[in-house]
């Protein structure tokens, strides 16, 4: 060793003793003396040196930068903004002894960004295995470009652990991230596949209310992402977020209930009562939401918003319940909390006031507002009274009939089929009930129903309108409804498949290829099938027999009657009455407690049930649920509701064509492919 070495290397000002460490026993004897030594000493000191011990909270508050990409408040984050998600981050520390994390919560209360608060801890600080799953892979994707991109760009602290997308052999996809220690994987729900892709020690399940009830029909997208975590043991997170949607199917619900159920209590300003805010204590004077104001459960005195960030500021979490799992807790929060500046009490109290009268926006209301589950009403209404409603049509198609759907339920000894016009607002009223007799294994049971595709009821303007669409359940004899769909063609048919469970986003899904039988041979995407959520449609059918319609009085005046009116004609006995409402949404827990509903029956038959929810999904399949102003009119144009002059007809109808009621398929334009000449 030289000479110049022998002696201790100056570092007065080289940083090499930051934070008052000395570290000259550990370089005596070594040569220090050439270019880069400092250089090499700091970066041997720093990887010598614990990671702070940061919770995620105080991670994000000295890491986390908000990208305006990404953000309405873009810049470094601050959990004093939100301080009710500072306990929620918390817990999904490594020291906190949570395993199971829920947040059944309002929008607009940051919940997301506390779960990517979480995705950039662990790339910086507890590098691990990371799973996250949104409903559906192409929201994975919009994710991964909108939040997760950003969220590494704009933090320094993840720029440098994660490498470009650009690079070459980066690791860095749009649904994989690769850091030192770890992996970021982004998927869907409804991807089985993606679901059992890995082993996770953390999973983040966003909007788990939204996710299907099967991935790929394999089973519950949560229990199979949660599968992921088994080898992790105590080691492992899972956090569960989302909105609610329907009560005792609200997989957050389920969670929440399950757990200690936290709730985050606040002061009141004026006597110091700790209280969780609920919506019933929202006040405002009659017709000014402008005024709403918060009641203190204590004293009883107004508090007026600005005292929220306050409030916020000295709010605490408590638990409610009792947990059977010491490992599983959930916290609840409504819009209620939203710090100034996002959603204020005055546009709670409009959203609110512009809900009533209508279910679904009541439903939307409760859901991202209070954020609580809605309460289907399943009990069923008399017969008696709709008895009472039964009306005299004027022809088989009242005047608001603008086309016919029909839905065919398949008996051993005979078919049921309902014929149901609609118009404006999904006006429905009964047209027709046919039974044919002989059921699925007689030709002349087909070839009646076969000649009822031809069949035309007359209209009150005297149109004549023959069936659009007639969907047919494909639950009994499959092969043989299958044979016969297939035979008449996708115009005018759809095979129909009925599955439990609510789904209000898409109720009927589909069509899909499905094999079929024909002569005893099998054929290769013989049949198109589609899937309705008759639960959906089942809830909806109570909801609309229970409306309240006009008096006498009032429609004299001119006032309509409710968007979504069942009419009933004054020849539908009794029995076809009970049959309608034959089923009640009821109640059930399994063996863990947990709480579902389905529909039951009440008596044996319900066929007239089943034949409407089919001629409802035979409605959604032909786009009335998305019809605009241009079809509708259009229909009505067909119909004679409107008077038109004949001339405006390029060319007039045959007298023996059907007049009305035809709905156009809107022409799909594509790439017209020719042959060369030396090719044919």
């Amino acid at each position: 060793m030289s000479e110049s070495s022998s002696t201790p290397w100056p570092t007065s000002g080289s940083g090499l003793h930051d934070e008052g460490e000395d570290t000259s026993d550990l370089t005596a004897g070594l040569d220090l003396a050439f270019d880069g030594a400092e250089d090499i000493l700091r970066a041997w000191r720093r990887g010598m040196r614990p990671d702070p011990d940061l919770t995620v909270s105080e991670w994000a508050d000295k890491h986390r930068k908000l990208s305006s990409r990404a953000s309405a408040e873009p810049g470094q984050y601050r959990t004093a903004r939100t301080p009710y998600l500072r306990e929620i981050m918390d817990a999904l520390s490594p020291s906190h002894p949570a395993q199971r994390i829920s947040f059944m919560k309002a929008a607009q209360v940051g919940a997301t960004e506390a779960g990517n608060n979480w995705i950039g801890f662990v790339i910086h600080h507890a590098p691990g295995p990371m799973l996250a799953v949104l409903p559906t892979v192409e929201m994975a994707k919009r994710s991964s470009r909108g939040r997760i991109d950003p969220l590494i760009e704009e933090s320094p602290a993840l720029k440098e652990r994660v490498q470009p997308a650009r690079s070459r052999d980066a690791g860095n996809s749009m649904l994989s991230k690769e850091f030192p220690g770890g992996i970021l994987v982004l998927t869907g729900a409804n991807s089985a596949t993606g679901l059992r892709s890995m082993p996770a020690r953390y999973v983040f399940l966003d909007e788990v209310d939204a996710y299907p009830a099967s991935a790929d029909e394999e089973g519950d997208p949560v229990t199979l992402a949660e599968a992921r975590t088994t080898t992790f043991a105590h080691r492992r997170k899972v956090f569960m977020v989302s909105t609610p949607t329907i009560r005792g199917l609200s997989r957050i619900e389920r969670e929440f209930e399950a757990s200690d159920q936290r709730r985050y209590f606040v002061p009141c300003p004026h006597c110091g009562a700790m209280q969780w805010l609920q919506f019933e204590r929202l006040r405002w004077d009659k017709g000014r939401p402008e005024t709403a104001a918060y009641a203190c459960a204590g004293c009883e005195r107004l508090i007026a918003e600005h005292h929220k960030t306050e409030m916020l500021a000295r709010g605490e979490w408590r638990a409610t319940a009792t947990s059977a799992d010491p490992t599983a807790i959930g916290f609840h929060m409504s819009a209620l909390y939203s710090p100034i500046g996002w959603k204020s009490w005055e546009q709670i109290a409009r959203e609110w006031l512009a809900a009533q009268g209508s279910d679904e926006m009541l439903r939307a209301a409760r859901n991202t507002i209070l954020g609580e589950t809605w309460v289907e009403s399943g009990d069923a209404p008399e017969w008696q009274r709709l008895a009472d409603r039964r009306e005299a049509f004027a022809a088989q198609i009242p005047m608001g009939g603008l086309f016919l759907t029909a839905g065919a339920d398949v008996q051993k000894d005979r078919i049921e089929v309902d014929v149901w016009a609609w118009g404006r607002g999904l006006q429905s009223w009964l047209v027709d009930h046919i039974v044919i007799p002989g059921g699925p294994d007689d030709p002349a049971c087909w070839a009646k129903l076969t000649a009822l595709l031809g069949q035309t009821w007359l209209h009150e303007q005297g149109a004549v309108m023959p069936l659009a669409k007639l969907a047919i359940d494909t639950g009994y004899e499959t092969s043989a409804v299958y044979a016969w769909a297939r035979a008449q063609g996708i115009a005018q048919v759809a095979s129909v498949k009925g599955l439990e469970g609510f789904n209000r986003a898409t109720p009927v899904s589909g069509p899909t290829f499905v094999d079929a039988t024909g002569n005893g041979r099998k054929l290769k995407r013989g049949a198109r099938l589609w899937t309705v959520a008759t639960a959906t449609f089942k809830a909806e059918t109570y909801r609309y027999l229970r409306l309240e319609r006009p008096s006498d009085e009032d429609r004299a005046l001119g006032v309509p009657m409710p968007a979504g009116t069942i009419h009933l004609p004054d020849w539908a006995d009794s029995e076809w009455l009970k049959q309608l409402v034959a089923e009640q949404l009821v109640t059930i827990r399994d063996r863990r407690g947990y709480a579902r509903q389905e529909w039951q029956k009440m008596r044996e038959r319900n066929e007239a049930l089943d034949t409407r929810v089919y001629a409802r999904a035979a409605a959604w399949i032909l786009g009335a649920d998305r019809f605009d102003e241009r079809m509708w009119r259009q229909l009505e144009k067909q119909a004679g509701v409107e008077t038109v002059a004949s001339a405006q007809s390029a060319e007039p109808e045959k007298p023996n064509e059907p007049q009305a009621g035809r709905i156009a398929s809107p022409r799909r334009r594509g790439w017209k492919i020719s042959t060369p000449k030396y090719m044919d």
